[in-house]
């Protein structure tokens, strides 16, 4: 799916330049406004700004273009359609060549006109971090954003410190390019839900990092409107995509098997066993196109170390839906 070039800048900066900013717009006009107007704010690098619309409304489509029209640190291209979050962020990170990715929802804004400065920081000081997950709060309240939370539960409080992790919140984050090139960026197949984690493995395979900054902080709307909810097409998406990625890592059916009555036992308690089911099956089918391959020994050290030492039992985890759980 190839962009179309609709308003402002039709390339990045020439030469070389800190980072480009990634925002995916799906209507939410008032939220993707604020957004945009919060990437524009930031100050202490030298920065681009990419939206990526995935068929919003036409009245929606013209004021976006309104807004970005004339400007050379902005640009505003259109897929036509809803490709999906990584096609999207895809789509949005190969338009520039910024050394670091920062992506912002279109329904979250940064917290100061600073916080990609000190993203970009992040990375510039150690040259292991493929990508840094920032610290998502409710932008009403300044309260840490629950429904956002991607890591185990045992980190709760530390919501502010600094950790080592295995994924991060799309809602903010930072990439460098260099890992993202190398790792090949997000697998669009998966359309929406765990292609952090996804990548991060790829990333972590290749011997990079991955870092929580409590102290980089968005403010995150949580806006219902184009948010998929805990329901059919949601859950379809967040079974289907642990389970393949699962399987591209080289689990085995028997292996997953705790894991799928999990989901079948979550599914019927929430009326989601038509989903479930689907979800299932569709893993199964992808997996057998996705091939497979084992984590190294490094990797799955990294893992254990900065994921699963934190998780605890099987019944512990199943026990409530994360966003990265």
């Amino acid at each position: 799916m190839k962009p179309r070039h609709l308003a402002g800048a039709t390339s990045p900066p020439a030469g070389p330049y800190d980072a480009d900013i990634v925002i995916l717009a799906f209507d939410r006009l008032a939220e993707t406004e604020a957004a945009i107007a919060s990437a524009l704010a930031q100050t202490g690098v030298v920065r681009h700004l990419t939206v990526v619309d995935q068929g919003s409304a036409p009245e929606v489509v013209a004021r976006l273009t309104e807004i970005v029209h004339g400007r050379r640190d902005a640009t505003l291209v259109s897929l036509g359609a809803n490709g999906g979050v990584p096609a999207g962020r895809n789509a949005g990170s190969a338009f520039g060549h910024g050394r670091a990715i920062v992506a912002l929802d279109n329904d979250a804004e940064f917290a100061t006109t600073t916080t990609v400065q000190s993203a970009v920081a992040a990375i510039d000081e150690d040259p292991g971090l493929a990508a840094v997950g920032f610290r998502i709060v409710e932008h009403a309240t300044g309260r840490d954003d629950l429904s956002s939370w991607g890591y185990p539960a045992a980190l709760l409080p530390r919501t502010g410190d600094t950790f080592g992790a295995v994924t991060f919140v799309g809602a903010g984050h930072v990439i460098r390019r260099a890992a993202w090139e190398q790792a090949g960026g997000y697998d669009a197949a998966l359309f929406f839900c765990w292609e952090e984690y996804d990548f991060c493995l790829r990333a972590i395979q290749r011997g990079w990092q991955v870092r929580y900054r409590g102290d980089i902080v968005v403010r995150h709307k949580v806006s219902a409107e184009r948010r998929v909810a805990w329901s059919g097409n949601r859950w379809f998406h967040f079974v289907r995509n642990r389970l393949l990625i699962e399987r591209k890592w080289g689990a085995s059916w028997p292996r997953l098997a705790p894991r799928v009555v999990g989901y079948a036992i979550r599914g019927m308690r929430h009326g989601h066993v038509s989903a479930t089911v689907r979800a299932v099956a569709a893993a199964a089918a992808l997996g057998r196109a996705a091939g497979r391959q084992r984590l190294s020994d490094a990797a799955r050290h990294y893992v254990a170390c900065n994921d699963r030492a934190h998780r605890g039992s099987l019944q512990r985890r199943f026990g409530s839906v994360q966003a990265g759980g």
